[in-house]
C-alpha cells in the first residue's frame, strides 16, 4: 500500500512520500476497525478447530 501511495503522489523516495503522509483520527479509526475485523475473523476460524487440548482431552 505504501508504495502504491508513493507512485499516485509522484514521488521517488519514501522519505519524501512519508514527509507529505498524514493521518487524522478518522483514518486511524478505519485502520483500528478493520484491524479489530481480521482479530474477530481469525478467532471465529479458530474456534471452530479442535485445539489440540481438545483432542487429547476427547481421544
Amino acid at each position: 500500500m505504501f508504495k502504491d501511495t508513493m507512485v499516485r503522489a509522484g514521488q521517488s523516495s519514501e522519505k519524501a512520500a512519508l514527509i507529505y503522509q498524514h493521518s487524522d483520527l478518522q483514518r486511524q479509526q478505519e485502520v483500528a476497525r478493520g484491524l479489530d475485523d481480521l482479530v474477530r475473523a481469525a478467532r471465529r476460524k479458530g474456534a471452530e478447530r479442535p485445539s489440540g487440548a481438545d483432542l487429547v482431552r476427547d481421544a
